[in-house]
Parts: C-alpha cells; sequence; structure tokens
C-alpha cells in the first residue's frame, strides 16, 4: 500500500503513525530520521509492516510504503476476510456451486479427464499395436481415477507443478505416478499426452468446464428466474397499471403483463445461450497430426480426433491452429450478455416500481436499510443484480473480445485469460440469485396503483379519438389535444366531452364505460398465457409449476 500525505499542520520532522489493523489516535514521530532507513520495522499488536519512505525536501510530504512482513504472512492466507475478489470472499456461499467447474480444482479435474480419456481411445484404435486394448480391470482403474479425483489429487498435481512450472505436463507426471504400480497400465505410461500439445488437452477442459458450469448451475439457476418472473406476470395479470413513456403517463396496461415481457425476453435468449454448441479440436501442435501422421502414417487422425472429440460430448472444430479458435466461446459470453441486459432492464424497472410505491418490500428482522435513516427499506438486492450484472458483462466482453484473435498459429494471451472464465459467470449468478431473493420480498400496493390511475384521466384521449376516427367526426386527434394537453384532466370533463360527441349510441355507451383501470386492451390475456409462449420458446420442463 503506497500513501502521500501533504499537509502545512505537519513539519518534515513529524510524520504519522498508521496501524490499519487497530484504531489509535495519530502521533507525531520524535524525529522523521528516523524513517529515513529503509530497512526500518515497526512492530504493532496485530501485524508486522516494514516501512520505507521517500522525502522531497522543498515539500512537507512523503511517502509511506508498506509491505506486509514475511514473518506474518500466514494471518494473511486466502478467506473470507482476504480474498482479493468479492466472489471468493463475501459473496462465496452465493457462488460456491460453480467452484467444481470453474476454479484451478476443476481445470485440472478435467484435464485428467482428458488425459486418461486419450490413453483409452488409443487402445482402441487397431493400427496402435503399441497400446493393447485394455482389460476391464485396468479399464475400471483408469476410470476410478477420473470419478474418484480428490483435492489431495489436485494439490498433488500443483506440488509437481512446482517443480515443472507447467500445469499441463504436472498433469501428465501424476498420471504416470499413479499408475506406474499398476502392471498392466505400467507397459503404456509413455503413450498419456501421446502426440498432444497442451492445447489438445487444455481447449476440451475449458469446454466441458463451460458445459458442466451452465448445465449443472446456470440454467437452473436462470430456469427459477424466468418461473418467478412466470408466477409474479400471472398472479398480477388483472392488476392495472399506468404506464409511463418517456417518463410521462400513458396508456394503461397491466403489472403483469409488463413482468411477461421479461420471462418472455428471457426465455428466448436463454434459448440462444443453450444452442451454443461448446467446441473443441485435438489436432497436435498447429493443427495438421503432423506428429501423429508421422509415428502412424496409416491412421485416419482427423477422423480419430473427430471420434474422440464428440465422444467428450462436444462439437469438433477441424480448421484450428495450435488453439481451438474459441469463437464459440464469444457466441456463448454474447448471448450471456444479452440476458444480463435484459435482467438490468428488469432491475431498473422493478427499482423504478418500487420507488413509486407500486411495490413494497418485505422486511426482515434485524435488517438496516440505511446507517442513519431508520425508516429505510432500501431495493438493495435489485441493486445489486444490476452491479453484479454490469460487472459480468464487463468481463464477457473483454473475453469474447480477446479470445477470438491469437498471432499466428498461438500466442499465449489466451492462456491467462481464460483463467478469468469464472468471474463472469459468477457475477452473473450472483446477480440471478440477488434478483430471485428481490423478487420474493415484493408485495403489490394494488391502492397505490389505483392512486395513480384515477389521477390519469387523460389516458383516454387515445381511445376516444381512435373512435371518431372511426366514425368520420372531424378533426378528433386535434379536438382531444386541445382538451387534454397541458390541462388538468378529470373523470367529469371526460364524460362531458364524450356526452357532446356525434356518435351513435352503441359507441357512445361503451366510451363512456370507459376509465383508466379498465382501458388496458389484451393486456390480461397476456400476461395469464405468458407460460405457453414461454413452454413454446424453451420447452415444457421450464415454467411446469406455471400451469
Amino acid at each position: 500500500m503506497e500513501a502521500t500525505v501533504s499537509s502545512g499542520v505537519l513539519t518534515k520532522n513529524q510524520a504519522l503513525i498508521f496501524n490499519p489493523l487497530q484504531p489509535r489516535k495519530l502521533q507525531p514521530l520524535r524525529n522523521i530520521s528516523s524513517l529515513c532507513n529503509p530497512t526500518h520495522t515497526h512492530h504493532f499488536s496485530n501485524a508486522s509492516f516494514r516501512l520505507s519512505t521517500a522525502f522531497s525536501s522543498g515539500s512537507h510530504g512523503f511517502r509511506q510504503v508498506i509491505n506486509l512482513s514475511g514473518d506474518h504472512s500466514r494471518e494473511f492466507e486466502l478467506s473470507n476476510l482476504t480474498a482479493l475478489s468479492p466472489l471468493d470472499g463475501r459473496y462465496w456461499g452465493k457462488v460456491k456451486d460453480l467452484a467444481p467447474y470453474m476454479s484451478e480444482y476443476g481445470l485440472i479435474y478435467f484435464r485428467v479427464l482428458v488425459e486418461i480419456k486419450w490413453l483409452l481411445k488409443l487402445s482402441q484404435i487397431p493400427e496402435v499395436l503399441e497400446v493393447p486394448s485394455f482389460s476391464a480391470g485396468a479399464q475400471s482403474y483408469l476410470l476410478g481415477l477420473i470419478d474418484g479425483f480428490s483435492m489431495d489429487d489436485a494439490l498433488e498435481v500443483k506440488r509437481i507443478e512446482r517443480v515443472t512450472n507447467h500445469d499441463v505436463k504436472a498433469v501428465e507426471y501424476f498420471l504416470k505416478q499413479k499408475c506406474q504400480s499398476h502392471p498392466e497400465i505400467a507397459k503404456v505410461l509413455e503413450f498419456f499426452h501421446f502426440a498432444c500439445t497442451s492445447e489438445d488437452i487444455n481447449n476440451l477442459a475449458h469446454a466441458l468446464m463451460l458445459k458442466e458450469a451452465m448445465t449443472k448451475v446456470m440454467f437452473p439457476t436462470m430456469d427459477k428466474l424466468i418461473e418467478a418472473i412466470c408466477e409474479m406476470a400471472k398472479a398480477n395479470a388483472s392488476i392495472s397499471m399506468l404506464s409511463r413513456t418517456h417518463g410521462q403517463p400513458a396508456s394503461p396496461t397491466t403489472l403483469g403483463k409488463e413482468l411477461a415481457i421479461f420471462a418472455v425476453r428471457l426465455s428466448r435468449e436463454m434459448k440462444e445461450i443453450s444452442q451454443v454448441e461448446m467446441m473443441g479440436k485435438f489436432a497436435g501442435a498447429v493443427g495438421n497430426y503432423n506428429a501423429h501422421l508421422v509415428a502412424y502414417p496409416n491412421i485416419n487422425w482427423p477422423q480419430i480426433a473427430e471420434e474422440f472429440v464428440t465422444s467428450l460430448g462436444l462439437k469438433f472444430n477441424a480448421y484450428v491452429t495450435q488453439i481451438e479458435t474459441h469463437d464459440y466461446m464469444a457466441k456463448l459470453y454474447y448471448a450471456i450478455i444479452r440476458f444480463n441486459n435484459i435482467l438490468i432492464d428488469f432491475d431498473r424497472d422493478i427499482w423504478g416500481y418500487i420507488s413509486l410505491g407500486y411495490f413494497k418490500q418485505i422486511t426482515k428482522a434485524g435488517e438496516i436499510g440505511s446507517s442513519t435513516m431508520p425508516h429505510k427499506v432500501n431495493p438493495i438486492d435489485f441493486e445489486n443484480s444490476e452491479g453484479n450484472l454490469g460487472k459480468a458483462n464487463e468481463d464477457l466482453s473483454y473475453l469474447s473480445m480477446k479470445l477470438p484473435i491469437s498471432r499466428w498459429q498461438r500466442d499465449l494471451t489466451d492462456s491467462t485469460v481464460l483463467r478469468n472464465m469464472g468471474g463472469g459467470l459468477g457475477h452473473s449468478l450472483l446477480a440471478y440469485k440477488s434478483a430471485l431473493q428481490g423478487i420474493g420480498k415484493l408485495q403489490v400496493n394494488e391502492a397505490r396503483l389505483s392512486e395513480d390511475l384515477n389521477q390519469a384521466w387523460e389516458v383516454l384521449a387515445e381511445p376516444i379519438q381512435t373512435v371518431m376516427r372511426r366514425y368520420g367526426v372531424p378533426e378528433p386527434y386535434e379536438k382531444l389535444k386541445e382538451l387534454t394537453r397541458g390541462r388538468a384532466v378529470t373523470k367529469e370533463s371526460i364524460r362531458e366531452f364524450i356526452e357532446g360527441l356525434e356518435l351513435p349510441e352503441e359507441a357512445k355507451t361503451h366510451l363512456l364505460k370507459l376509465t383508466p383501470h379498465s382501458y388496458v386492451g389484451a393486456a390480461i390475456e397476456l400476461a395469464r398465457t405468458v407460460d405457453s409462449t414461454v413452454n413454446a420458446i424453451n420447452g415444457t420442463k421450464i415454467l411446469e409449476t406455471c400451469s
């Protein structure tokens, strides 16, 4: 941490003692020269810091560079309090379901899976005589390494990596260690990682990480969100609400119909996300099977690679360099961004409706809305959702723009970026759960909705002038504009205007029955049937509970 302080109150022989872990009064040092020794150490009750300072002779300011002392570094080992990302700290409980797939552990696990599956595939190729078909016992042993992969195994891989300084090679060595005691597998240890470049393993591992994370975590949460909004839409299908276009009163709608729009929009984007095919390559160092064909020239390696990749549940990409091109990742992330943007729109609308008093929020004993204003019940869940969606979109947007770009046959810039895939998904997941939590606290305030409608009789200008057009009344729009624009409009003034119109009695009677509450068009039916629309988009699974 670096701090710069400049003040006319401090002389050049004074400085501040600053302890970030224990608040205390500021005290002047006896002599500033005591700080000039760059190795001088100040000991505090809770931590030890090394202080070095630099001065400008013509200034009252100074700089303090504070470094955590090594002998106390264990106090700052990773925990909820020391995690650099709030996903791994404050919000861990809400996003930890992603950890088995999007973490370093997940990456190592799927690398192990790919390496073992490739060895098994080699044993099934008749031309590869050096790797005969494994016995049932050997196959069971290898598959057991996948099924039984543990945190201790992952830590052992990391220990090996400290020696190799190569993460994929560490997985290969780990598997050789695990299998050297098995008499059958020990004979073919060098066929682990056979003809592979690291990216053959990595690209498949990354694709499997994404596939599992989306299938097991993200899609189920998206489903719940769409279900919750669908339920709200149907429950409030007939609750009339004043629309606002440009922030001004407009033709009435129903609360349920406006919510139904979001259920349909989110469903469309979820379908787009689900249709993105996770892709994989397995073509060696530059995508041409060079080493494969030298070792076994009579084998159709492109066909073998396609069989292998598709056996993992991935789409085969035949035209690649050293790396899979990552275009599918960009497509996936952009689709998630669109889903997130719709949810931001939802969050902001609900925030606005709460501000208008259309929704009340269920309070929870002990919770505090403001540190100084006791009455506050803030829409924090929707604000948290919106903020995290913005952060997620920033992360996903960068991944989408960067990953498809790689110099010539490969540069390493994608490697470090791919390690950040979990961030965008994590912030998205946190946002979805925050929105769900907020939805669960909402209570409709029908009295407040009705109050706004009762004060907006001018919205009936639209149906009146439309009926006037039908029956040939001259200048209908202009006459309603004269009656309503910039003027106070009441139930009585509207009725008086209708009574004076030259219209068939049936049409006039129909207009006289209209109120801001009843002038909602097909909104009620649109809200009530939202589940069938969503089901038609994404299938019946999503909204089984809404029917």
